[in-house]
């Protein structure tokens, strides 16, 4: 067989955690797959301590990558995307690890090695929003990170920072059953001032609320049903659980409603037949700013970000191209 002939200026970079791949299956899949759609060699770099990618990524493209794909967990990849903002070049996704946020919501397939990475050799180039947070904590030092699927403050949080990680490698995102059940004795309502795309702020009372720009979690929950990767907005959702009965109403406005009714035509006919669910509370916008009554945990993409007081939180329109499967999303 004919060995192809190399695309000019086709360059892919592996961008890897080493502690969550198998480096040398991914090194000889991405071989195979690089040399039969006739791209140059393969520059590889592996996370560190250090850096989790930002700057490894600027290195990728200065030595002439035109494609980085991110090999490792969600932190992997958020911090791969944070690199590649308005950069134009695109994000190929190798996903590995418990979550695979953002892969669960593009469509691309999780368990086979070949097929993602010739994914990324194949597939079409798509424009999403990014998330942008700046987090103040108590003593008022500030950071600015990106995220790509949600971010959140209070219980989604606590529960993330007490997740144990020995029993998430064993049993993945079920994992975090457990750490619910252990943040269940602290569940209070968190008082906090929001303000929306420069609205006047108000107070309000709730136990969580998750910044989403997508919507969809491991186990099938569809926690913001209209929430897209690529609309220019961002989706909020509030939990505010009321009277004994509050978390059941939760429980089956997530996993009910838009884990199953939603994905039929009757179903959602039902839903639209049916009262709201007040403790469950969903609005959109581009811009949200928040200050908690005391500082509270907050995450991005599934990982703790530590206690913030207050959090500005926005929507970068189009700022990241990802290589995803021809018709997803």
């Amino acid at each position: 067989m004919p060995t192809p002939k190399r695309s000019p200026n086709r360059r892919a970079a592996v961008i890897y955690n080493p502690l969550k791949v198998d480096v040398l299956a991914l090194e000889t899949a991405v071989a195979s797959a690089a040399k039969e759609a006739g791209w140059h060699r393969t520059l590889w770099f592996a996370t560190t301590i250090d850096d989790a990618g930002q700057l490894l990524v600027a290195e990728a493209i200065t030595r002439g990558a035109t494609l980085v794909m991110a090999a490792g967990g969600d932190g992997t990849v958020r911090a791969v995307a944070e690199g590649l903002r308005d950069t134009g070049v695109p994000l190929a996704l190798l996903p590995s690890g418990t979550g695979n946020l953002l892969a669960r919501n593009l469509d691309i397939p999780l368990g086979n090695l070949a097929e993602t990475v010739a994914l990324a050799f194949s597939g079409v180039d798509r424009m999403i929003d990014l998330g942008l947070a700046s987090i103040v904590r108590d003593n008022g030092d500030a950071e600015e990170h990106v995220f790509l699927v949600m971010a959140g403050l209070g219980l989604d949080a606590k529960m993330i920072a007490k997740t144990s990680p020995k029993l998430k490698k064993a049993v993945g995102w079920l994992a975090y059953v457990d750490a619910i059940g252990r943040s269940l004795p602290e569940i209070k309502p968190v008082k906090l001032r929001v303000s929306v795309d420069s609205e006047p702020a108000r107070s309000v009372n709730v136990h969580t609320i998750i910044i989403g720009n997508c919507g969809k979690l491991p186990g099938g929950i569809l926690l913001i049903p209209d929430a897209k990767p690529d609309d220019g907005l961002l989706d909020f959702v509030a939990l505010r659980p009321r009277g004994p009965f509050g978390w059941i109403n939760v429980w089956n406005k997530l996993a009910w409603e838009n884990g199953v009714l939603r994905k039929s035509a009757l179903g959602r006919r039902i839903i639209d037949l049916s009262r709201d669910v007040k403790d469950v509370v969903y609005f959109t916008g581009k811009d949200l700013r928040m200050t908690v009554e005391t500082p509270q945990q907050f995450q991005l993409d599934g990982d703790e970000f530590g206690e913030a007081k207050s959090v500005h939180a926005w929507v970068d329109p189009g700022a990241l191209t990802v290589r995803v499967p021809a018709g997803s999303f």
